[in-house]
C-alpha cells in the first residue's frame, strides 16, 4: 500500500451471472466508474469501520490491477501492469437502489471512506497465468463468492484498451475489474478472507458496520 494511488477505476457488471443476479441489464460496453483514492485502505487483518445506519452494505470480490506504466497505444495488459491485489467493492446497496431511480451518479453509494479495501499487492504473472486460479471470498469461514477472470464479459485488455482511449491511465492507475456472483450483505462482527489459489492474501473483521437483524 505505500505505492502512489492516482485513479481508481472500477468496472460494473462485468460477469453475466452478476448482472442477473440484480435483475440488470448485460452491458455492450464496459461501464465505468470511478472511487476516490481515500476508499483504498489496506486488508491487513486489523479491524475496517462501515456506515451504520445508511441501509444494507454488499460485499463485490474483485481483481484489481495496477498500472505501472503510462499507457501507450498497442500496449498489452502484460506490459502495462506491474503488481496486481484483490479488493472489495463495498456498495450501500439501498443508497444504490434510489440514485438509480432518480438517475444520479453512484458516488454516495460506491465511494464512501473504506469502501475499497484491497489485499497486498502481488506480482502480476500476465493475463492467462491468473486465470489458472480462482479467487474466493469467504465470510466467517464460509465461501460466498468464486471467481475467475476467464468468465468476464470484457477482458482485461479490453478493459485497459477502453479505458486509455477515454479516460487515460497512467503509473499508479487501480482497476477494480468486476465482481462475480454471489454479493451479499456484509455486518458489524463478520470476518471476511480473501484468497487466491490456496493463498490467502489479506482479511479483516467489521468492527463497525450495520447490525444483523436479531
Amino acid at each position: 500500500m505505500n505505492k502512489l494511488i492516482s485513479n481508481v477505476y472500477c468496472v460494473g457488471r462485468n460477469y453475466r451471472l452478476h448482472a442477473e443476479e440484480l435483475g440488470n441489464e448485460v452491458p455492450s460496453e464496459p461501464m465505468i466508474f470511478l472511487k476516490p483514492s481515500h476508499a483504498v485502505v489496506p486488508m491487513d487483518r486489523q479491524g475496517l469501520t462501515l456506515p451504520e445506519n445508511r441501509g444494507e452494505i454488499h460485499y463485490e470480490t474483485e481483481l484489481v490491477l495496477r498500472i505501472g506504466r503510462r499507457y501507450e497505444p498497442g500496449m498489452t495488459v502484460d506490459e502495462l501492469v506491474d503488481v496486481m491485489a484483490f479488493g472489495i467493492d463495498f456498495t450501500l446497496r439501498d443508497v444504490q437502489s434510489e440514485l438509480k431511480k432518480k438517475g444520479h451518479p453512484w458516488t454516495a453509494a460506491k465511494g464512501f471512506k473504506n469502501s475499497a479495501p484491497i489485499t497486498p499487492y502481488i506480482a502480476f504473472p500476465g493475463t492467462a497465468e491468473t486465470a489458472r486460479e480462482e479467487f474466493t471470498l469467504r465470510k466467517n469461514g464460509e465461501i460466498v463468492q468464486r471467481g475467475n477472470i476467464g468468465n468476464m464479459i470484457f477482458s482485461l485488455q479490453q478493459i485497459v484498451d477502453y479505458l486509455a482511449d477515454r479516460y487515460g491511465l497512467d503509473e499508479g492507475d487501480l482497476i477494480f475489474t468486476g465482481t462475480p456472483e454471489g454479493v451479499g450483505p456484509v455486518y458489524q462482527g463478520d470476518r471476511l478472507q480473501i484468497a487466491y489459489g490456496s493463498n490467502e492474501l489479506g482479511s479483516f473483521e467489521i468492527v463497525s458496520g450495520p447490525k444483523a437483524k436479531q
